[in-house]
């Protein structure tokens, strides 16, 4: 278990985001000039109801990745299991689209035959999950097989064939079938083992710690319902997805953390926190910069009727900014926690711990968001507000409630981590970004020609994009004495795993 290293996972994992990126935008290129509003906002039904169902997945991949960190050889056991709780999740699923389909004008088939998706989404996460323990850049090869064949899947299902949601559904199942292909080659060593009921019994017992940090996420997805139901439509579903598109690319930040929690669970030094969370910063300041400046743009690539929905986008790439911070505190806090190591730890033990109170806190604070946004969207609808202010009040929302989140976890790490923020090194960053993307967005505004022509429009856009990652890199790697290190450190670990 030595061999999980941070820098190195977490430049595979940036890499692998990066290439990621391309190949989510292209396959939602293709989603969004082949499909309706109508058809693009029930795939977004569908995905979160999918998410709702995946509540229960939790009850074995937490204590696979911390069992495989371990050295426990429990693989086998947990892909079973997984198996056989996907069973029982196509049905709540089944019974949730049914009811769906009752209060919106969805169309009940297309919500049904997307249960199809549970069982290899289950499949997918448990070997996500015993990689994380064992190799934790493998998760980026996964990912990779997955967008990488969902292109050519989507061009002939959904673009050729126009099978509409139908082909998008079929298309994200076989890419994640190719995806399980790929992580099931790298997890094979740690699945040698035969079924053991021991494990599954502990699971089973302690089932409630995994599930109680998907509650949280549970009540948060209760967004996507909420607005459907208030509005009766998926119309503003389908903007609001569109407007997901590019700040979820900030996401990808959070890769560069990929293996602190492995590493946490190794009993191993702490001291890579620091410089760890600064390079978070780095490339989060470097991609929330670039996803503002090139929010219009973006939006009108993936169809021009998207366009009026950029302020969404903006808004929203500052909370999801501060939502990777966010999983990284938990996830620390998970992997600093000892508690489950010792079989004479009564449930009282559990309850103080990290793995229990920074969920609560955490669940406080999407009741919290729900409870607001439930209250203003009825109270909106009933003076008639558009869709375009129901999205801007839903955005705002889901970020002033994140920021006392982020604050309230860094206090428990620090309580927990001995964590030394750059302060002055943030500050450049911040401010090398304002200024390479300011005159990046002043350029686009002079000089880019918005035409619905993708294939003309696309790289003048990239060009324009261009520019602002190149100065941001030329200007922090001038002035920043580790970035020219982490340069090196980089080119290294190429030479070191390559040749």
């Amino acid at each position: 278990m030595s061999g999980i290293r941070v820098t190195y996972t977490g430049l595979i994992s940036l890499i692998g985001g990066i290439i990621s990126i391309f190949t989510g935008v292209i396959f939602t290129l293709i989603i969004t000039r082949s499909v309706t509003p109508e058809e693009y906002g029930t795939w977004g039904l569908i995905l979160a109801l999918i998410t709702y169902v995946m509540l229960i997945g939790p009850i074995v991949s937490y204590w696979s990745t911390r069992d495989t960190a371990r050295n426990i050889q429990s693989g086998k056991t947990a892909i079973l299991s997984s198996m056989l709780l996907s069973i029982g999740a196509v049905s709540i699923y089944i019974l949730i689209s049914y009811l769906m389909g009752n209060y919106t004008n969805v169309e009940k088939n297309v919500l049904l035959f997307a249960a199809i998706l549970i069982p290899a989404t289950f499949v997918n996460g448990i070997l996500v999950a015993i990689n994380l323990g064992w190799k934790p850049h493998a998760i980026s090869y996964g990912t990779l097989a997955y967008g990488i064949s969902s292109i050519p899947l989507a061009l002939f299902l959904i673009y050729y064939l126009d099978f509409g949601v139908a082909g998008i559904i079929i298309s994200s199942f076989l890419a994640n079938i190719t995806s399980i292909i790929i992580l099931f080659c790298y997890a094979k060593e740690k699945i040698t083992n035969q079924f053991n009921k021991k494990f599954l019994k502990k699971w089973l017992k302690f089932s409630w710690i995994p599930i109680y940090p998907g509650v949280a996420v549970l009540v948060a997805g209760f967004d996507i319902s909420i607005f459907t139901i208030i509005t009766g439509s998926v119309i503003g579903l389908a903007f609001w997805t569109a407007a997901m598109v590019l700040p979820s690319i900030i996401t990808h930040t959070g890769l560069i953390s990929r293996a602190i929690y492995a590493k946490l669970l190794e009993e191993k030094t702490k001291e890579f926190m620091s410089e760890n969370l600064t390079l978070v910063f780095y490339f989060g300041i470097l991609l929330t910069s670039l996803v503002i400046t090139f929010a219009r743009p973006g939006l009108y690539a993936l169809n021009p009727i998207y366009e009026i929905a950029f302020p969404v986008a903006i808004i929203l790439s500052f909370e999801i900014f501060l939502s990777v911070f966010t999983n990284i505190f938990l996830l620390s806090l998970a992997g600093v926690e000892r508690v489950d190591k010792f079989e004479n730890s009564t449930f009282k033990d559990y309850i103080k711990s990290k793995l229990f109170f920074p969920q609560t806190i955490r669940l406080i604070q999407t009741s919290i968001y729900i409870l607001i946004l439930a209250i203003g969207l009825l109270i909106l609808v009933g003076f008639g507000s558009s869709d375009q202010e129901l999205l801007l009040f839903w955005a705002s929302i889901a970020l002033v409630t994140q920021i006392p989140l982020v604050c309230v976890l860094y206090y428990f790490v620090r309580k927990s981590i001995t964590i030394k923020i750059e302060i002055s090194r943030i500050a450049k960053f911040s401010l090398t970004a304002i200024g390479a993307f300011g005159l990046t967005h002043v350029l686009t505004t002079q000089f880019l020609v918005y035409s619905p022509d993708i294939i003309s429009f696309i790289p003048n856009v990239l060009m324009f994009g261009s520019l602002g990652v190149g100065l941001y890199i030329i200007i922090t790697y001038l002035i920043d004495n580790k970035i020219r290190n982490l340069v090196q450190a980089i080119i290294k670990e190429i030479k070191t795993r390559t040749f």
